[in-house]
């Protein structure tokens, strides 16, 4: 606790300049960064700006509250906001406690200011490696670079639409907003590396329709050029089989479940990631922290300066097993799944041992610690399934130092089996049964037989394989499901986070911020 309050309070002198909103805060770039003309004659060069893109996944946005550190940041936002993951304990130390209690969520707040701002940043990084490519004298490697950067600008863009696409929901059914305006299936404005300042001015929210029209191009682009590309820097640059599961989550998205189980299918073949193994998963050096396991990685190393803040990182916040960040044992505040859903698991399941087994349950004492000690206060399903980097849970150096999922190749399986699902009920439960029978669950069964009981059940399956790494949001959302956190027993500590809806909660429509408005 005394380190924690030490650090927080030296981060807390340092901020200047921050308010409510952020108009006092521009986008910075190395002043070193290579010329158009070097880009234009040298692989060298076009490399260099090109990592630039991988860095902004760990990017600090803001030191003024401590949950501003990138896109694994985002992950923890998106997860907040359904009803699979709760912070439990002190939550006083809580920076996300808003996400998940749906407060300070509206267009005048610092809170979606952070949303709009980091992702727009993120494009114009990815902008600028697009437009310094010219296809016409550019090599083969440096067509590669441009072609990694299309992926990029797709993921970005689908997370965006995904995110601020206006759905009708229980309070808002006729896709109206509180203004009487109908918004329904707007997503986000598209600022590409040609548009003009004049043209940005005037830059209306694009229609779905337009918004996944734009994102194929780009990702036909990608698969076009990316070959060219010598290497993915360990797991943190995308290669093909990132660019098929790209295509994969667009076309869940768009509906198109022929073409989204085709694409999982070439993502599955095109990898050569496999599911992550029980031993691997539950390591605890190596628990969900290598970059190796994944197909595309966001990779935290001891230069960045969200590792050296020692707590705005992902690690501080997502793995209960620290001595230097905020979940643990340091300020008796832990990241925790649903009891529910936590109940619905079977014993079987080995993916069910990286949550705190209660006392005297069928699993108790079979959880792997790294030390006695991180037992010892943890409430029920605490999660243990992010380990700190080689287990360490004293330096932050060290401990802080690991890679987070962007894809992994176990969502491809599961878009796999629900797109089949919703195409024959029958096909997507087997697909579901061998991937569970052959990764997870030797003995796995489901009774589901209806097409609307079996997409349920796959999609379930895909919330435990992805609990906190930010996917169940698009999910819950796209197919219309409700979020429960208030019934009897329910371990959503938080009274104000008890929060039910009928249908998608009305708050998964991420609102622009005023400043964009203005």
């Amino acid at each position: 606790m005394k380190n924690i309050k030490k650090t927080i309070l030296g981060l807390a002198s340092a901020v200047v300049c921050m308010a409510s909103f952020t108009s006092c805060l521009e986008e910075t770039f190395p002043t070193t960064a290579a010329t158009d003309e070097m880009i234009a004659t040298s692989s060298t060069a076009t490399a260099a700006m090109a990592m630039g893109m991988p860095a902004k996944f760990s990017d600090v946005w803001s030191t003024s509250s401590h949950c501003y550190f990138g896109y694994p940041a985002e992950m923890i936002f998106r997860d907040m906001l359904t009803g699979d993951a709760y912070h439990y304990g002190e939550t006083g130390y809580s920076h996300f406690i808003s996400w998940q209690r749906n407060q300070y969520m509206g267009d005048g707040y610092m809170k979606t200011q952070f949303h709009w701002n980091y992702h727009y940043g993120f494009l114009l990084a990815i902008n600028g490696v697009i437009g310094a490519v010219n296809e016409e004298v550019a090599n083969e490697v440096q067509k590669g670079y441009k072609g990694a950067a299309y992926a990029f600008r797709a993921q970005i863009y689908l997370d965006l639409a995904r995110m601020y696409e206006f759905l009708p929901n229980d309070i808002f059914p006729d896709g109206k907003n509180s203004e009487g305006t109908t918004v329904a299936g707007l997503t986000v404005p598209i600022v590409t590396d040609a548009t003009t300042d004049e043209e940005a001015r005037n830059n209306p929210r694009a229609p779905h329709a337009e918004m996944a029209a734009f994102i194929l191009e780009d990702l036909d682009n990608a698969e076009r050029l990316i070959e060219g590309l010598p290497s993915t820097e360990g797991q943190t640059l995308p290669d093909l089989s990132v660019v098929y599961g790209l295509k994969a989550r667009l076309y869940m998205w768009n509906e198109d479940y022929a073409n989204a189980k085709d694409y999982a299918r070439r993502a599955i073949n095109a990898t050569k990631i496999k599911p992550i193994s029980q031993a691997k998963a539950l390591s605890t050096t190596a628990g969900f922290n290598t970059a190796t396991d994944f197909m595309w990685a966001g990779q935290q190393t001891s230069e960045n300066e969200s590792v050296s803040t020692g707590i705005i990182n992902w690690t501080s916040w997502v793995s209960n097993q620290t001595t230097f960040g905020y979940t643990g044992g340091s300020t008796a505040l832990y990241y925790v799944m649903d009891k529910k859903m936590y109940e619905r698991i079977s014993d079987t399941d080995w993916r069910k041992l990286m949550f705190k087994a209660p006392s005297g349950s069928a699993l108790d004492g079979m959880n792997v610690y790294i030390t006695a000690a991180d037992a010892k206060g943890a409430p029920d399903y605490t999660a243990l399934k992010f380990r700190p980097g080689n287990g360490d849970r004293e330096d932050y150096s060290a401990g802080a130092a690991v890679a987070y999922p962007i894809m992994r190749v176990e969502e491809m399986y599961f878009i796999e089996a629900e797109a089949a699902a919703h195409l024959n009920a029958a096909e997507g439960k087997n697909l579901l049964i061998e991937f569970m029978q052959a990764n997870r669950d030797k003995n796995y069964e489901t009774v589901a037989v209806d097409q609307e009981d079996v997409i349920e059940e796959i999609v379930f399956q895909k919330r435990v394989e992805f609990w906190g790494e930010g996917q169940t949001f698009f999910d819950i959302k796209r197919l219309n499901y409700s979020v429960t956190r208030g019934y009897p027993g329910t371990n959503c500590q938080d009274q104000t986070s008890r929060l039910n809806t009928n249908g998608r909660p009305a708050w998964m429509n991420v609102v622009m911020v005023q400043t964009e408005k203005n």
